[in-house]
């Protein structure tokens, strides 16, 4: 199992990344941990990591840094999402 797939087979992550696919979460670090019940720290170490695999971009707007979901990071969050609606 490499690096990435462990990383998903956590509960936080997968909750973190359908929550940034979905247009009704605010796309940036607070509201996604308030929205996944998740600490901001946890969420922003979580985040971190999903930047660093290329899933997810981030740009500063104003004070806060807005989060933006890759081609890739979609393509993810939807798989996710669909496997946890046949679990």
């Amino acid at each position: 199992m490499n690096d990435l797939e462990g990383f998903f087979l956590n509960k936080k992550p997968v909750k973190i990344l359908i929550a940034l696919n979905d247009p009704g979460t605010e796309s940036y670090a607070s509201a996604i941990s308030k929205k996944t019940d998740c600490t901001y720290s946890h969420t922003v170490r979580i985040l971190k990591k999903m930047e660093n695999s290329g899933l997810i971009t981030s740009s500063m707007k104003g004070r806060k840094k807005e989060l933006e979901l890759t081609e890739k990071g979609r393509k993810l969050a939807q798989s996710l999402s669909e496997a946890l609606h046949l679990m």
